[in-house]
Protein backbone atom coordinates (compact mmCIF):
# COMPACT_ATOMS: atom_id res chain seq x y z
CA UNK A 1 0.00 0.00 0.00
CA UNK A 2 1.69 3.33 -1.01
CA UNK A 3 1.92 6.42 1.49
CA UNK A 4 0.61 9.73 0.27
CA UNK A 5 1.64 13.51 0.85
CA UNK A 6 -0.21 17.05 -0.57
CA UNK A 7 1.02 20.06 -1.23
CA UNK A 8 0.71 23.13 -3.00
CA UNK A 9 3.42 23.00 -5.06
CA UNK A 10 5.39 20.34 -6.57
CA UNK A 11 8.52 20.68 -8.72
CA UNK A 12 9.34 17.54 -10.60
CA UNK A 13 13.16 18.17 -10.31
CA UNK A 14 15.56 19.92 -7.83
CA UNK A 15 17.54 21.88 -10.85
CA UNK A 16 18.41 25.58 -10.82
CA UNK A 17 14.16 25.91 -11.80
CA UNK A 18 12.79 23.34 -9.54
CA UNK A 19 14.68 24.03 -6.36
CA UNK A 20 14.19 28.24 -7.07
CA UNK A 21 10.45 27.61 -7.47
CA UNK A 22 9.97 25.47 -4.45
CA UNK A 23 11.90 28.10 -2.14
CA UNK A 24 9.96 31.12 -3.66
CA UNK A 25 6.35 29.26 -2.68
CA UNK A 26 7.69 28.60 0.47
CA UNK A 27 8.84 32.54 1.33
CA UNK A 28 5.50 32.81 0.08
CA UNK A 29 3.95 30.65 2.45
CA UNK A 30 3.05 27.76 0.27
CA UNK A 31 3.45 24.04 1.46
CA UNK A 32 6.41 22.94 -1.43
CA UNK A 33 8.05 19.96 -2.35
CA UNK A 34 10.80 18.87 -4.85
CA UNK A 35 10.77 15.48 -6.21
CA UNK A 36 14.16 14.35 -7.47
CA UNK A 37 15.46 10.71 -8.48
CA UNK A 38 19.57 11.50 -8.22
CA UNK A 39 21.35 10.98 -5.10
CA UNK A 40 22.09 14.45 -4.88
CA UNK A 41 20.47 17.49 -5.30
CA UNK A 42 20.80 19.86 -8.04
CA UNK A 43 20.37 18.41 -10.89
CA UNK A 44 22.05 18.15 -14.18
CA UNK A 45 23.58 21.11 -13.79
CA UNK A 46 25.25 20.20 -10.46
CA UNK A 47 26.08 16.66 -10.99
CA UNK A 48 27.14 16.51 -14.49
CA UNK A 49 26.72 20.15 -16.19
CA UNK A 50 27.54 23.60 -15.18
CA UNK A 51 29.01 23.67 -12.07
CA UNK A 52 31.36 20.23 -12.68
CA UNK A 53 32.70 21.39 -15.95
CA UNK A 54 33.22 24.81 -14.72
CA UNK A 55 34.95 23.33 -11.86
CA UNK A 56 36.97 20.75 -14.34
CA UNK A 57 38.11 24.69 -16.05
CA UNK A 58 39.12 26.31 -13.16
CA UNK A 59 41.48 23.19 -12.14
CA UNK A 60 42.86 23.12 -15.74
CA UNK A 61 43.81 26.68 -15.63
CA UNK A 62 45.17 26.11 -12.30
CA UNK A 63 47.82 23.34 -13.82
CA UNK A 64 48.34 25.33 -16.75
CA UNK A 65 49.61 28.14 -14.41
CA UNK A 66 51.31 25.81 -12.16
CA UNK A 67 53.29 24.40 -15.30
CA UNK A 68 53.68 27.56 -16.94
CA UNK A 69 55.43 29.44 -13.74
CA UNK A 70 57.65 26.50 -13.31
CA UNK A 71 58.55 26.58 -17.02
CA UNK A 72 59.20 30.03 -16.21
CA UNK A 73 61.21 29.42 -13.13
CA UNK A 74 63.24 26.53 -14.45
CA UNK A 75 61.51 23.95 -12.45
CA UNK A 76 60.81 20.46 -13.38
CA UNK A 77 57.25 19.15 -12.83
CA UNK A 78 57.47 15.96 -12.66
CA UNK A 79 55.14 13.29 -13.59
CA UNK A 80 52.36 13.96 -16.28
CA UNK A 81 48.75 15.46 -15.80
CA UNK A 82 46.80 13.79 -12.71
CA UNK A 83 43.69 13.58 -13.92
CA UNK A 84 42.26 11.88 -10.97
CA UNK A 85 43.12 14.26 -9.03
CA UNK A 86 41.82 17.08 -11.08
CA UNK A 87 38.35 15.08 -11.10
CA UNK A 88 38.45 14.97 -7.22
CA UNK A 89 38.83 18.87 -7.17
CA UNK A 90 35.73 18.36 -9.19
CA UNK A 91 34.08 16.22 -6.68
CA UNK A 92 34.81 18.38 -3.78
CA UNK A 93 33.05 20.99 -5.46
CA UNK A 94 29.84 19.28 -6.38
CA UNK A 95 29.94 18.02 -2.65
CA UNK A 96 30.07 21.44 -1.40
CA UNK A 97 27.44 22.37 -3.36
CA UNK A 98 25.22 19.46 -2.67
CA UNK A 99 25.41 20.15 1.16
CA UNK A 100 24.69 23.91 0.84
CA UNK A 101 21.81 23.10 -1.69
CA UNK A 102 19.94 20.62 0.72
CA UNK A 103 20.70 22.94 3.56
CA UNK A 104 18.80 25.87 1.41
CA UNK A 105 15.68 23.40 1.31
CA UNK A 106 15.49 22.55 4.63
CA UNK A 107 16.16 25.96 5.82
CA UNK A 108 13.06 27.34 3.74
CA UNK A 109 10.93 24.10 4.40
CA UNK A 110 10.56 22.55 1.24
CA UNK A 111 10.44 19.12 1.51
CA UNK A 112 13.03 16.72 -0.68
CA UNK A 113 11.02 13.64 -1.90
CA UNK A 114 13.35 11.04 -2.91
CA UNK A 115 12.38 8.88 -6.40
CA UNK A 116 11.31 9.09 -9.83
CA UNK A 117 8.30 11.20 -10.47
CA UNK A 118 5.56 10.54 -12.89
CA UNK A 119 2.47 12.27 -13.57
CA UNK A 120 -0.84 10.59 -13.28
CA UNK A 121 -3.31 14.28 -13.74
CA UNK A 122 -2.71 17.48 -13.51
CA UNK A 123 -2.98 16.98 -9.53
CA UNK A 124 -0.53 14.01 -8.55
CA UNK A 125 2.39 12.44 -9.19
CA UNK A 126 3.53 8.83 -8.64
CA UNK A 127 6.70 8.68 -7.10
CA UNK A 128 9.02 5.00 -7.47
CA UNK A 129 11.42 5.53 -4.26
CA UNK A 130 14.88 3.92 -4.59
CA UNK A 131 13.79 1.13 -2.47
CA UNK A 132 10.71 0.42 -4.35
CA UNK A 133 8.05 1.81 -2.22
CA UNK A 134 5.38 4.66 -3.96
CA UNK A 135 4.64 7.78 -2.14
CA UNK A 136 1.66 9.57 -4.06
CA UNK A 137 1.72 12.76 -4.00
CA UNK A 138 -0.89 15.39 -4.32
CA UNK A 139 -0.04 18.80 -6.06
CA UNK A 140 -2.59 21.70 -6.23
CA UNK A 141 0.27 23.11 -8.65
CA UNK A 142 3.16 21.11 -10.66
CA UNK A 143 5.97 22.39 -12.19
CA UNK A 144 8.04 20.52 -14.86
CA UNK A 145 12.03 21.20 -14.42
CA UNK A 146 13.19 18.04 -15.02
CA UNK A 147 16.53 19.48 -17.27
CA UNK A 148 18.15 18.06 -19.70
CA UNK A 149 20.74 15.21 -21.00
CA UNK A 150 23.44 15.26 -23.48
CA UNK A 151 22.00 14.93 -27.62
CA UNK A 152 22.82 11.55 -29.20
CA UNK A 153 22.70 10.91 -32.72
CA UNK A 154 21.79 8.10 -34.78
CA UNK A 155 25.21 7.50 -36.55
CA UNK A 156 27.77 8.28 -33.32
CA UNK A 157 27.46 5.25 -30.99
CA UNK A 158 28.58 6.34 -27.83
CA UNK A 159 30.20 3.79 -25.19
CA UNK A 160 30.96 5.68 -22.56
CA UNK A 161 34.39 4.04 -23.13
CA UNK A 162 35.79 5.22 -26.16
CA UNK A 163 33.40 7.44 -27.90
CA UNK A 164 32.05 9.84 -24.94
CA UNK A 165 29.27 12.51 -24.04
CA UNK A 166 29.69 15.50 -21.73
CA UNK A 167 28.37 12.74 -19.05
CA UNK A 168 30.63 10.19 -19.30
CA UNK A 169 33.87 12.62 -20.42
CA UNK A 170 33.74 13.63 -16.05
CA UNK A 171 34.65 10.01 -15.55
CA UNK A 172 37.74 9.98 -17.77
CA UNK A 173 40.68 7.97 -15.22
CA UNK A 174 43.64 9.47 -17.46
CA UNK A 175 44.52 12.27 -19.91
CA UNK A 176 44.22 11.32 -23.44
CA UNK A 177 47.43 12.40 -25.84
CA UNK A 178 44.84 13.10 -28.50
CA UNK A 179 41.31 14.05 -28.86
CA UNK A 180 38.63 14.55 -30.99
CA UNK A 181 35.44 16.91 -30.21
CA UNK A 182 32.56 16.50 -32.29
CA UNK A 183 30.29 19.61 -32.63
CA UNK A 184 31.04 23.20 -32.69
CA UNK A 185 28.46 24.14 -29.95
CA UNK A 186 29.25 26.21 -26.11
CA UNK A 187 29.56 22.64 -24.86
CA UNK A 188 32.23 21.04 -27.82
CA UNK A 189 34.18 24.04 -27.43
CA UNK A 190 34.23 24.52 -23.35
CA UNK A 191 35.65 21.08 -23.29
CA UNK A 192 37.71 21.12 -26.36
CA UNK A 193 39.71 24.42 -24.91
CA UNK A 194 39.81 22.51 -21.09
CA UNK A 195 41.95 19.34 -22.44
CA UNK A 196 44.04 21.55 -24.70
CA UNK A 197 44.91 23.69 -21.41
CA UNK A 198 45.94 20.25 -20.08
CA UNK A 199 48.63 19.55 -22.96
CA UNK A 200 46.02 17.05 -24.77
CA UNK A 201 46.53 17.49 -28.56
CA UNK A 202 42.38 18.20 -29.72
CA UNK A 203 40.75 18.42 -32.70
CA UNK A 204 37.38 20.25 -33.10
CA UNK A 205 35.34 18.80 -36.05
CA UNK A 206 32.42 20.06 -37.66
CA UNK A 207 30.06 21.56 -40.78
CA UNK A 208 30.09 24.63 -39.54
CA UNK A 209 32.37 27.23 -41.12
CA UNK A 210 33.85 28.50 -37.62
CA UNK A 211 33.02 27.36 -34.08
CA UNK A 212 30.33 29.23 -31.77
CA UNK A 213 28.49 30.88 -34.80
CA UNK A 214 26.14 32.68 -32.74
CA UNK A 215 28.69 35.07 -31.42
CA UNK A 216 30.05 38.03 -33.44
CA UNK A 217 33.40 37.37 -35.71
CA UNK A 218 35.80 39.14 -33.40
CA UNK A 219 34.49 36.86 -30.30
CA UNK A 220 34.62 33.67 -32.66
CA UNK A 221 38.03 35.34 -33.64
CA UNK A 222 39.48 35.57 -30.15
CA UNK A 223 38.17 31.64 -29.58
CA UNK A 224 40.18 30.48 -32.42
CA UNK A 225 43.58 32.42 -31.61
CA UNK A 226 43.43 31.61 -28.09
CA UNK A 227 42.58 27.66 -28.78
CA UNK A 228 45.12 27.93 -31.93
CA UNK A 229 47.67 29.03 -29.14
CA UNK A 230 47.69 26.12 -26.81
CA UNK A 231 47.96 23.61 -29.98
CA UNK A 232 44.08 23.13 -31.15
CA UNK A 233 43.01 23.04 -34.76
CA UNK A 234 39.34 23.41 -35.97
CA UNK A 235 38.61 21.74 -39.06
CA UNK A 236 35.72 23.15 -40.57
CA UNK A 237 33.00 22.43 -43.50
CA UNK A 238 33.63 18.35 -41.87
CA UNK A 239 30.64 16.43 -41.85
CA UNK A 240 30.97 12.85 -39.82
CA UNK A 241 29.58 9.93 -40.83
CA UNK A 242 31.22 7.69 -38.09
CA UNK A 243 33.59 7.01 -35.38
CA UNK A 244 34.37 3.73 -34.66
CA UNK A 245 36.93 1.94 -31.80
CA UNK A 246 39.74 0.22 -34.00
CA UNK A 247 39.46 -2.82 -30.98
CA UNK A 248 43.01 -2.06 -30.24
CA UNK A 249 44.28 2.00 -29.26
CA UNK A 250 42.25 4.49 -31.55
CA UNK A 251 38.80 5.80 -32.73
CA UNK A 252 38.69 6.23 -35.88
CA UNK A 253 36.21 8.91 -36.93
CA UNK A 254 35.48 8.75 -41.30
CA UNK A 255 34.24 12.08 -43.11
CA UNK A 256 32.04 11.90 -45.64
CA UNK A 257 34.93 13.44 -48.16
CA UNK A 258 36.65 9.95 -47.87
CA UNK A 259 39.15 11.25 -45.08
CA UNK A 260 40.39 9.65 -41.96
CA UNK A 261 40.82 10.72 -38.40
CA UNK A 262 42.23 9.38 -35.22
CA UNK A 263 42.09 9.72 -31.67
CA UNK A 264 42.69 8.40 -28.21
CA UNK A 265 39.26 8.95 -27.79
CA UNK A 266 36.25 11.15 -29.02
CA UNK A 267 34.10 13.30 -27.67
CA UNK A 268 30.72 13.26 -29.24
CA UNK A 269 29.49 16.84 -28.36
CA UNK A 270 26.36 17.50 -30.07
CA UNK A 271 23.96 19.90 -27.18
CA UNK A 272 21.72 18.66 -24.78
CA UNK A 273 17.99 17.80 -25.04
CA UNK A 274 14.86 17.67 -22.62
CA UNK A 275 14.64 14.91 -20.31
CA UNK A 276 10.69 14.56 -20.45
CA UNK A 277 10.74 10.47 -21.39
CA UNK A 278 8.68 8.78 -18.68
CA UNK A 279 7.18 11.28 -16.63
CA UNK A 280 4.10 10.60 -17.61
CA UNK A 281 2.97 13.78 -20.51
CA UNK A 282 0.78 11.42 -21.77
CA UNK A 283 -1.56 11.18 -18.37
CA UNK A 284 -2.17 15.11 -18.64
CA UNK A 285 -2.45 15.03 -22.27
CA UNK A 286 0.73 17.42 -22.92
CA UNK A 287 2.92 16.77 -26.10
CA UNK A 288 6.44 17.96 -27.19
CA UNK A 289 7.20 20.65 -29.51
CA UNK A 290 8.80 19.94 -32.63
CA UNK A 291 12.12 19.91 -30.81
CA UNK A 292 10.97 17.90 -28.37
CA UNK A 293 10.04 20.57 -25.87
CA UNK A 294 7.20 21.79 -23.31
CA UNK A 295 4.88 24.60 -24.49
CA UNK A 296 4.17 27.10 -21.85
CA UNK A 297 2.87 31.00 -21.70
CA UNK A 298 4.00 34.17 -20.67
CA UNK A 299 3.60 33.03 -17.18
CA UNK A 300 5.44 29.26 -17.34
CA UNK A 301 1.99 27.97 -18.15
CA UNK A 302 1.38 24.78 -19.99
CA UNK A 303 -1.98 23.89 -22.04
CA UNK A 304 -3.19 21.87 -19.08
CA UNK A 305 -3.60 24.05 -15.84
CA UNK A 306 -1.51 24.03 -13.00
CA UNK A 307 0.89 22.74 -14.83
CA UNK A 308 3.69 24.62 -15.31
CA UNK A 309 7.30 24.17 -16.74
CA UNK A 310 10.37 25.70 -16.50
CA UNK A 311 14.77 25.78 -17.47
CA UNK A 312 15.69 22.99 -19.76
CA UNK A 313 12.06 21.56 -20.49
CA UNK A 314 11.03 24.07 -22.70
CA UNK A 315 14.45 24.89 -24.78
CA UNK A 316 16.30 27.69 -24.86
CA UNK A 317 18.12 30.00 -23.34
CA UNK A 318 19.45 26.65 -21.76
CA UNK A 319 20.77 28.56 -19.19
CA UNK A 320 21.46 27.71 -15.39
CA UNK A 321 20.20 31.99 -14.64
CA UNK A 322 17.82 32.10 -16.36
CA UNK A 323 16.46 28.56 -15.51
CA UNK A 324 16.53 30.00 -12.11
CA UNK A 325 14.28 32.79 -13.21
CA UNK A 326 11.81 31.07 -14.65
CA UNK A 327 11.01 28.99 -12.02
CA UNK A 328 10.74 31.84 -9.67
CA UNK A 329 8.47 33.52 -11.96
CA UNK A 330 6.20 30.34 -12.58
CA UNK A 331 5.90 29.49 -8.78
CA UNK A 332 4.62 33.05 -8.35
CA UNK A 333 2.44 33.15 -11.30
CA UNK A 334 1.05 29.84 -10.53
CA UNK A 335 -0.59 31.65 -6.79
CA UNK A 336 -1.52 34.87 -8.56
CA UNK A 337 1.76 37.01 -6.63
CA UNK A 338 2.75 39.84 -7.83
CA UNK A 339 5.87 38.98 -10.75
CA UNK A 340 8.92 40.66 -10.93
CA UNK A 341 9.67 43.48 -13.20
CA UNK A 342 10.87 41.89 -16.56
CA UNK A 343 13.77 41.76 -17.44
CA UNK A 344 15.03 40.70 -21.06
CA UNK A 345 18.87 41.41 -20.82
CA UNK A 346 20.12 38.18 -20.34
CA UNK A 347 23.74 38.07 -19.71
CA UNK A 348 25.51 35.09 -21.73
CA UNK A 349 28.65 32.99 -20.70
CA UNK A 350 30.70 30.68 -22.39
CA UNK A 351 33.02 28.86 -20.42
CA UNK A 352 36.24 28.31 -22.59
CA UNK A 353 40.07 28.94 -22.41
CA UNK A 354 39.64 32.07 -23.11
CA UNK A 355 35.95 33.05 -21.58
CA UNK A 356 33.82 34.75 -23.34
CA UNK A 357 30.71 36.73 -22.28
CA UNK A 358 28.33 39.45 -23.88
CA UNK A 359 25.18 40.77 -23.24
CA UNK A 360 22.77 43.28 -24.90
CA UNK A 361 22.85 43.54 -28.67
CA UNK A 362 25.46 42.24 -30.68
CA UNK A 363 27.49 43.82 -33.51
CA UNK A 364 25.36 40.92 -35.55
CA UNK A 365 22.06 42.98 -33.81
CA UNK A 366 23.48 46.26 -35.21
CA UNK A 367 24.37 45.10 -38.22
CA UNK A 368 20.73 43.29 -39.04
CA UNK A 369 18.93 47.05 -37.01
CA UNK A 370 20.95 49.36 -39.77
CA UNK A 371 21.55 51.34 -36.38
CA UNK A 372 24.50 53.71 -36.39
CA UNK A 373 26.37 52.47 -33.26
CA UNK A 374 30.35 52.93 -32.37
CA UNK A 375 32.43 50.21 -31.12
CA UNK A 376 34.84 51.07 -28.36
CA UNK A 377 37.72 48.63 -27.99
CA UNK A 378 39.55 47.98 -24.59
CA UNK A 379 42.46 45.33 -25.07
CA UNK A 380 43.62 43.45 -21.93
CA UNK A 381 47.37 44.28 -22.79
CA UNK A 382 46.45 48.08 -21.86
CA UNK A 383 45.00 46.90 -18.22
CA UNK A 384 47.49 46.48 -15.43
CA UNK A 385 45.20 44.04 -14.08
CA UNK A 386 46.03 41.25 -16.46
CA UNK A 387 49.65 41.49 -16.78
CA UNK A 388 49.47 41.21 -13.00
CA UNK A 389 47.67 38.21 -13.23
CA UNK A 390 49.19 36.97 -16.07
CA UNK A 391 46.23 36.75 -18.46
CA UNK A 392 47.05 39.54 -20.88
CA UNK A 393 45.25 38.42 -23.95
CA UNK A 394 41.54 39.08 -24.51
CA UNK A 395 39.68 42.48 -25.01
CA UNK A 396 36.31 44.62 -24.15
CA UNK A 397 34.31 45.74 -26.25
CA UNK A 398 31.44 48.10 -25.74
CA UNK A 399 28.85 49.07 -28.10
CA UNK A 400 27.35 52.56 -28.19
CA UNK A 401 24.64 54.56 -29.99
CA UNK A 402 26.22 57.27 -31.81
CA UNK A 403 24.97 60.42 -30.87
CA UNK A 404 23.65 59.56 -27.65
CA UNK A 405 26.22 57.45 -26.57
CA UNK A 406 23.88 55.72 -24.91
CA UNK A 407 25.51 51.74 -24.21
CA UNK A 408 23.28 49.21 -25.68
CA UNK A 409 25.74 46.23 -25.44
CA UNK A 410 28.96 45.01 -23.99
CA UNK A 411 31.29 42.14 -24.61
CA UNK A 412 34.26 40.40 -23.32
CA UNK A 413 36.60 37.74 -23.96
CA UNK A 414 39.86 36.61 -21.42
CA UNK A 415 40.08 34.82 -18.11
CA UNK A 416 37.01 37.00 -15.92
CA UNK A 417 35.02 37.20 -18.61
CA UNK A 418 31.41 36.41 -17.03
CA UNK A 419 32.28 38.31 -14.47
CA UNK A 420 33.53 41.58 -16.35
CA UNK A 421 30.40 41.31 -18.57
CA UNK A 422 27.97 42.34 -15.70
CA UNK A 423 28.97 46.10 -15.05
CA UNK A 424 28.12 46.45 -18.93
CA UNK A 425 24.78 44.82 -17.96
CA UNK A 426 23.74 47.47 -15.49
CA UNK A 427 24.81 50.20 -17.53
CA UNK A 428 22.76 48.96 -20.51
CA UNK A 429 19.26 48.55 -17.54
CA UNK A 430 20.63 52.02 -16.39
CA UNK A 431 20.70 53.50 -19.75
CA UNK A 432 24.28 54.81 -19.13
CA UNK A 433 26.16 56.71 -21.41
CA UNK A 434 29.82 56.32 -22.31
CA UNK A 435 30.80 58.79 -19.93
CA UNK A 436 29.83 57.25 -17.36
CA UNK A 437 32.54 55.31 -17.02
CA UNK A 438 34.92 57.85 -17.88
CA UNK A 439 33.59 59.99 -14.67
CA UNK A 440 33.80 57.23 -12.66
CA UNK A 441 36.59 56.05 -10.29
CA UNK A 442 37.53 52.49 -10.58
CA UNK A 443 39.55 51.06 -8.12
CA UNK A 444 43.72 50.36 -9.45
CA UNK A 445 45.00 48.12 -10.78
CA UNK A 446 41.00 46.49 -11.83
CA UNK A 447 39.99 44.59 -14.93
CA UNK A 448 37.08 46.96 -15.00
CA UNK A 449 39.18 49.93 -16.04
CA UNK A 450 38.86 48.50 -19.14
CA UNK A 451 35.36 49.82 -19.47
CA UNK A 452 37.12 53.37 -18.76
CA UNK A 453 39.10 52.45 -21.77
CA UNK A 454 36.60 51.20 -24.53
CA UNK A 455 34.71 54.06 -23.20
CA UNK A 456 37.51 56.58 -24.32
CA UNK A 457 37.90 54.55 -27.55
CA UNK A 458 34.01 55.30 -28.40
CA UNK A 459 34.30 59.09 -27.46
CA UNK A 460 37.18 59.23 -29.66
CA UNK A 461 35.44 57.86 -32.37
CA UNK A 462 32.35 60.26 -32.10
CA UNK A 463 35.03 62.86 -32.24
CA UNK A 464 34.02 64.15 -28.77
CA UNK A 465 37.54 64.72 -27.70
CA UNK A 466 40.38 64.58 -30.10
CA UNK A 467 42.21 61.08 -29.61
CA UNK A 468 45.25 62.73 -27.50
CA UNK A 469 43.10 64.46 -25.20
CA UNK A 470 41.41 61.28 -24.67
CA UNK A 471 44.54 59.00 -24.09
CA UNK A 472 46.02 62.13 -22.09
CA UNK A 473 42.95 61.58 -19.55
CA UNK A 474 42.90 58.20 -19.19
CA UNK A 475 46.91 58.26 -17.92
CA UNK A 476 45.68 61.06 -15.65
CA UNK A 477 43.16 59.67 -14.15
CA UNK A 478 45.25 56.04 -13.66
CA UNK A 479 47.68 58.55 -11.68
CA UNK A 480 45.54 59.84 -9.11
Amino acid sequence: MSESASFDLVCVGSGPAGKTAAIQAAKSGFRAAVIERESQVGGACLLSGTIPSKALREQALRYRRMRDSASAMAVELGGGTPMPALLRGVDRVIAAQDQYLRAQLERNRVTLIRGLGSLQSANCIDVQRLDGSRLQVGASRILIATGSRPRHIANIQVDHEHVLDSDSILSLAYLPGTMIVLGSGVIACEYASIFAALGCEVTLVDKAAEPLGFLDAALRKGFCSGFEAMGGRYLAAAEVLEAVFDGFSQVIVRLSDGRQLQSDIVLAAFGRVANLDGIGLDHVQLGLSARGHLQVDERFETRVPGVFAAGDAIGPPALACAAADQGRRAALAAFRLDPPTRVDLLPTGVYTIPEIACVGLSENDVLRGKLDCIVGRANFSEVARAHIAGEPAGFLRLLCERGSMRVLGAQAIGEGATELVHLGQFAIAMHATADYFVDHMFNFPTMSEAYRIAAFDCLRQASLAPAKDCESEYRRIRCI
